[in-house]
């Protein structure tokens, strides 16, 4: 088995980071946990907006631990798919609307 970055054994080890700093993991994982509590979105609806944010921020530790929070929240792969797709469609317009930086740029120097 080659040597990566990403080892996905390694997500199990999550709670270590707090380790040297347990006040901050403590902090941390009570605000996680609160953050998915149900509140005005189901918990499906969080796992779903999790799982497309993992995709955008490109974390392949999340995207494993979302995809299977999503199928115990009772979502399907169509579901997670359309989810994906509309973070895909929100970075690609959010990278394209910067365009604009360029024009103006363009237009300061009278091209």
């Amino acid at each position: 088995m080659a040597d990566h970055y990403y080892n996905s054994p390694d997500l199990k080890r999550f709670s270590e980071i707090g380790k040297e700093a347990p006040e901050l993991a403590d902090a941390f994982f009570a605000w996680y946990g609160k953050v998915f509590e149900e509140g005005a979105l189901t918990a499906r609806e969080k796992a779903l907006i999790a799982l497309a944010v993992s995709h955008a921020v490109q974390c392949p530790y999340c995207i494993e631990a979302w995809t299977d929070g999503c199928l115990e929240k009772g979502s399907d792969a169509e579901e997670m798919t359309e989810a994906i797709h509309v973070a895909a469609a929100i970075r690609g317009g959010a990278s394209l609307v910067h365009g604009v930086q360029m024009r103006n740029h363009l237009e300061k120097l009278g091209m």
